[in-house]
This record gives C-alpha cells, structure tokens and sequence, in this order.
C-alpha cells in the first residue's frame, strides 16, 4: 500500500479549503468564534476541526477515506483489520473484552491491569481469572506473567473463552506472548493484547515482539502515548478470524460518540505515515539515547538506572529499550517525593512514580537536552539527598485481595453504601480503587477489603498521590451485606 498518503487527514485539508458556508455543527464553524483558545492555537485547529460533512467519510460504518485510513494503519502494524478510536485505549479494550466473553465466561487475565480491563469486565458480565503476575520487591512493582503460570492457569480453566496480556507493563516489562499465544490458541482461547504502552513495538526489531506479530488475536494500540498522536487517539487491531470484525464495531459503536474528534482521527493518519516510514531510524536513535542516559544516570550517587538485562537475564521477560526506571529510594526518598522535587526544582516531569521509583518514557520526541536535563535534575536531587539516612520500605504485596463475585454484580446491580475507610476492612468493594498515573485498581468491585489494602490508601494518600474511585473523600463504597442475600435470591444476572 502507498503509506505516503494519509487519506483522511488530506480530504480534511481539501474541505477546508472549499470555503463552504456551514449551517451544520460545530458551533465554532471552523474558527469564527476567536476566542482565548482560538487566540492561543490559531485558526488551523479550529478549521479542520469538523463533524463528518459530505466526503469526510463516517467512523460507525466507514466505506470512504476513513476506511481506507484504517486499511493503511493495518497493512503498517502488519494487522488484517484496524478501527480508529477516538476515546483512547481503553474504548478499545472494553470493545474487544465485551466482543469476546459473555456474562459468566471466564478470561484469564494478569491482576496488574488497567482500569479500563476492569471496566470491560463490568460492562461483559465476565468472569476474571486472575493470573498472579511476577512482583519485584527490590523495584516494589509487579512485572509481567510467566509461561509456566500461564499454562497452569490454561490447564485449571481449560473453559475459559479468553486471555488477556499486557504488552508491556507501565514500567517496560513484556512477558512472552509468542509462547503464550500458542498455548492459548491450543486451548481454542482468543488472545487479547493491552498494547497501549507497546505500539512502537512493530517497528523495531529490538523491541519486543508487537501482539499482532506475536500471533494474538485483537491488540488495543495508544498511539498517542509512544507513537505521536493526539492525546485520547488510539487503534484496535484485529489478526486472523477468531473474533468477528463486525461484532466489534458494533460493540465500538455502542461505546463511542457519534461525533468523533476529526482531528483525533487526522493525528492518527499522519502518526502512521510517520513511524512507518521514520520509525526504525528514529526508534534506533531514541533506544541509543536512552541506554547512553543510563549509563550517565548509573554514575550519580544514589541513584539507579535499572539497566534491561536485570528484566531479561532469566530469558522469561523481554524490556521495553524506550523506558527508564529510576531507583531513589537509596537516597532515603520515595519515588513519589523525587517525582514532585524534580518537576518543582528542576522543571522536569517524569511518567509516574512508585515508592522506590521514577519513570521516564522516551519516544521518538525526545531530544539529547530533554536527556540533559533529566541527568541535571537528577543530580541535583542526588545532591540535596545523598546523607540522607531514612530507610524506604518496600510497599508491595505478595497477595492480591480475595474476590467474592463478578465485578458486574458488584459494581453495577449489588445493594450499596458509604462506609469510612478505617472501617472497611473485610467488606466487600463496590467500586474500583486506584492510584492514578497508573491507573491499576489496588481493589476492584466484587473484591474483598483488607487490612493492607487500608494501609496501602492511606500510604498513598499521606504520599500526596492521585486516588480515583467512585466516592469522595474517607468514604468507600461497599456492598450492603445486610440486604445482599435477598438480593440475591431475587436476581439472577
């Protein structure tokens, strides 16, 4: 296919410069509003930013320059099908989860997963095997599943309809999805992939390997994260013909806006266009770029670049070459203080932070001074804290909370209320709890509240961190216990 042309992007331009009077929405019509916004980002914004008028082709059932849009991005990621998304990554995923697995089928999925997993469980009615994912006490994160787990987990629910896999972890870490896909596929179980920190993957051959190349059925792709998209612009490809195309346009359809963002989906054709023809140049240059950061990193007192083989040296895992964890704790700070003194201090902002860590994701945008500046920032930090004498504990569990029902009975149709945090302990979770960047629930609906789990809020809460949940402020949403078994007895759902 001709990857020089980017269909839909191009017919934006063309309508644009028509010239047309506009009596259809939206309400700016193509910037005559000159407001602060228009002020600030100018009138080309604003003028291919539009509806779908005549030839702009529509994304609930493309036949036009949408479609052959999507044609191109599948032929690049080497995908026989692809839907451009407009409401990020997790549109996509709670797509193919409710287009694979009814109410009461299991999937097999790691326990380290994102919000919008959780949120797929909840709209499917399905049933979540958890698949214990490899915790690191020594970084305090929980990395990617093993083989050998997996095909426990296969063998134990050889009725499970699915899998789902993340490719790769927030922190970089991929499991062996070649392997695993094989096994579930001889399971006659469909392969879904979290690809949404791992969609530069297809376009280096020192990357891990991308689900679609690895052989899975559906992956759920953030361009905008690592490839160079508008923020909330994402895709959904599809391999082979295990799940039904049209079942899962359907399902997108039910989930999306019938005003998709035009300039969402014309961020996406140009981000396609560039890393296919760019990308294994740039990629090479962004991988050298991060390893020489490490290296410099490595030689600052107190603070540690993890290098990649400390993941890969047991063969079980692959690493992300792009992403860089930093260690700090040894310099008798958290990661979530180092996070907060080197954007305060020195004006450079990391992805996330852990208790013992910091990380930092390079993509084809970063530059040698973005670099410099994180080394700067980083000494500095080494500089104000290196005789510090406090000790970090590590704040990771090796368990995970018992689950008690299906998170869609409990999130969406279980008599509820409002109790305090402190007197949570041993009810059951109505709502999910997380902390945001990343956006992985520490108790999902239908789980059981521990002692730890308690603990590990208030932790993070007395760490200044971002907690999403359903409810504001000390309350947590739970089941109401007293009116649940006649519930029950009365619902079947």
């Amino acid at each position: 296919m001709d990857h020089n042309k980017t269909p839909y992007f191009t017919k934006l331009v063309e309508y644009n410069n028509k010239n047309a009077a506009h009596f259809d929405v939206p309400g700016h019509k193509m910037g005559a509003i000159k407001d602060d916004f228009y002020q600030y980002v100018g009138p080309n914004v604003l003028s291919i930013d539009l509806n779908a008028p005549r030839g702009l082709d529509n994304l609930s059932n493309p036949k036009g320059v949408i479609k052959e849009a999507q044609d191109l991005m599948a032929d690049a990621f080497g995908a026989d099908g692809a839907f451009l998304l407009t409401q990020g990554t997790s549109q996509g995923i709670m797509a193919m989860i409710t287009a694979t697995v009814k109410a009461k089928e299991k999937i097999l999925i790691p326990r380290n997963v994102h919000k919008s997993i959780i949120n797929g469980l909840i709209l499917s009615g399905a049933i979540p095997v958890f698949i214990k994912p490899q915790m690191d006490i020594n970084l305090g994160i929980a990395n990617g599943v093993t083989v050998a787990d997996v095909k426990a987990c296969i063998e134990e629910h050889p009725d499970a309809k699915a899998i789902l896999i993340i490719n790769p972890t927030y922190f970089g870490v991929a499991s062996n999805i070649k392997q695993i896909v094989k096994l579930a596929h001889q399971a006659q179980m469909v392969v879904l992939i979290d690809e949404a920190h791992g969609s530069h993957f297809a376009f280096h051959s020192d990357l891990p390997p991308s689900g679609i190349q690895a052989g899975a059925d559906v992956a759920a792709c953030s361009l905008h994260k690592t490839v160079g998209s508008l923020t909330q612009s994402s895709i959904l490809l599809t391999k082979g013909d295990k799940v039904s195309h049209g079942r899962i346009r359907t399902i997108l359809n039910i989930l999306s806006s019938t005003s998709p963002s035009s300039l969402l989906m014309a961020s996406l054709d140009c981000a396609r266009k560039n890393i296919y023809f760019n990308g294994p140049k740039e990629l090479e240059r962004v991988i050298k770029l991060a390893q020489a950061t490490r290296e410099r990193i490595n030689k600052i007192k107190g603070v540690e670049a993890i290098l990649p083989e400390y993941f890969t040296k047991g063969k079980e895992f692959e690493y992300d070459l792009t992403k860089i964890i930093i260690k700090v704790s040894d310099l008798g700070i958290t990661g979530f203080e180092a996070y907060k003194e080197m954007f305060d201090d020195s004006k450079v902002q990391l992805e996330l932070a852990e208790t013992h860590i910091l990380l930092a994701i390079f993509s084809m945008g970063s530059t040698q001074a973005d670099a410099e500046a994180l080394i700067k920032g980083l000494e500095a930090l080494s500089n104000k804290h290196q005789n510090n004498q406090k000790e970090i504990k590590a704040i990771i569990a090796d368990t995970y909370p018992e689950s008690y029902i299906r998170p869609r009975e409990a999130a969406a149709h279980a008599p509820v209320k409002f109790v305090k945090l402190a007197d949570a302990v041993d009810e059951i979770a109505a709502e999910s709890i997380m902390i945001y960047p990343p956006g992985i629930p520490i108790v999902i609906p239908g789980e059981i509240l521990s002692q730890d789990v308690i603990e590990d809020l208030y932790f993070y809460a007395d760490q200044g961190s971002t907690i999403l949940s359903d409810t504001d402020g000390d309350l947590i949403k739970v089941i109401d216990k007293d009116n649940w078994h006649r519930w029950e007895n009365e619902n079947e759902l």
